[in-house]
């Protein structure tokens, strides 16, 4: 079964069987978050998520069916998850207060399992084209919430108008994601912190710019 046939029949699950699903997908995640794709099993999903092994392949015709579910399930969770958080940032001090319930909220597990999506995207981007492609996806719409609050920035005149959002995004994005690595690596957050300050601390300088400007 291909993917768009996996959608179509997903549509006409009943109600019983979309909650079935959805507890072999939110389980799948949990357990690969932890242990990895690689280290997480079908046997172990059946096991954890209390379904029989018909029931799952009901849904999922293989394993990478099911990496790809928990994929946009991980995905939807992690962008709607900052959307919520970076809609509210107005301003500078307002950046400075999202930045820190980041590093707050990754230190509660002392950085150890990296980012949700940033492991998925280690794993299976050179083994599945079409994971690979939803992770783009997803990294893109993450992206596109940092220049979205760029946007705000320049209509308020905080940073300059002829500033470079998609640069400045993919900026903040890149140090996010390098900041996980490094505290998943150090089993501390405080290197997350440094990479994060660095894309703060440049708009700042740009806030100074557009201020001195004025």
């Amino acid at each position: 079964m291909d993917e768009s046939s996996q959608t179509a029949a997903a549509t006409r699950l009943t109600a019983r069987g979309a909650k079935t699903r959805a507890r072999i997908v939110a389980t799948a995640a949990d357990l690969m978050r932890v242990r990895g794709v690689g280290g997480t099993t079908l046997d172990d999903v059946v096991s954890a998520s209390t379904v029989s092994k018909s029931q799952l392949y009901r849904h999922f015709d293989d394993k990478p069916a099911l990496v790809r579910a928990v994929i946009e399930f991980v995905g939807e969770r992690t962008i709607a998850g900052e959307r919520e958080r970076l809609e509210k940032v107005r301003t500078l001090a307002g950046l400075r207060r999202w930045r820190n319930a980041f590093v707050e909220q990754n230190a509660l597990q002392e950085g150890r399992y990296g980012c949700p999506l940033g492991s998925l995207a280690n794993e299976v981007s050179d083994q599945d084209s079409v994971a690979r492609g939803k992770l783009h996806d997803l990294f893109m719409a993450w992206q596109e919430l940092f220049e979205d609050l760029l946007h705000r920035f320049q209509r308020e005149g905080v940073i300059p108008r002829d500033a470079d959002v998609a640069q400045l995004a993919t900026g903040f994005v890149a140090a996010v994601q390098g900041g996980y690595l490094l505290a998943q690596t150090s089993r501390d957050v405080t290197p997350m912190a440094s990479a994060i300050d660095m894309s703060v601390t440049h708009l700042l300088l740009l806030a100074r710019e557009q201020e001195e400007a004025s």
